[in-house]
């Protein structure tokens, strides 16, 4: 597959294989005799899998650490889960941040009349 074909099939854009390529989070591809990139099934296979550990908010650096894990048949699934479990407890801290942010901010947006004098509680809380 040259790298628009696998790009399509991995649901990632060529700039974004490209800059795996670059960053080692996937092997460089090989190179056709014309010098074009051409990658095979496990290669598509490996950049599926970084996409879909992205989308759960991997690092790049946790990418690697799965990936590496991914192509060790000598894993232990403890070391996955290590990684995954503090993905986790990240996600969670983010929600309370969040929830946190939307009761304080639907608050503010209650208190504020939204009509046509200068008065805002909203204006007032930001400065």
């Amino acid at each position: 597959m040259n790298i628009s074909e696998v790009a399509i099939k991995a649901g990632l854009s060529v700039k974004t294989v490209r800059y795996y390529a670059d960053i080692a989070l996937v092997p460089e591809a090989e190179r056709s005799a014309a010098g074009y990139r051409t990658y095979d099934e496990p290669a598509l296979k490996k950049l599926i899998f970084a996409k879909r550990a992205r989308e759960f908010g991997f690092s790049i650096s946790e990418c690697q650490e799965l990936l590496s894990l991914y192509q060790d048949e000598e894993r232990t699934s403890a070391n996955v889960k290590v990684i995954a479990q503090r993905r986790l407890e990240e996600i969670i801290q983010k929600q309370k941040e969040l929830e946190s942010l939307r009761k304080e901010l639907a608050h503010l947006v209650s208190s504020c009349n939204g009509d046509d004098r200068p008065n805002c509680p909203i204006i007032d809380y930001l400065g």
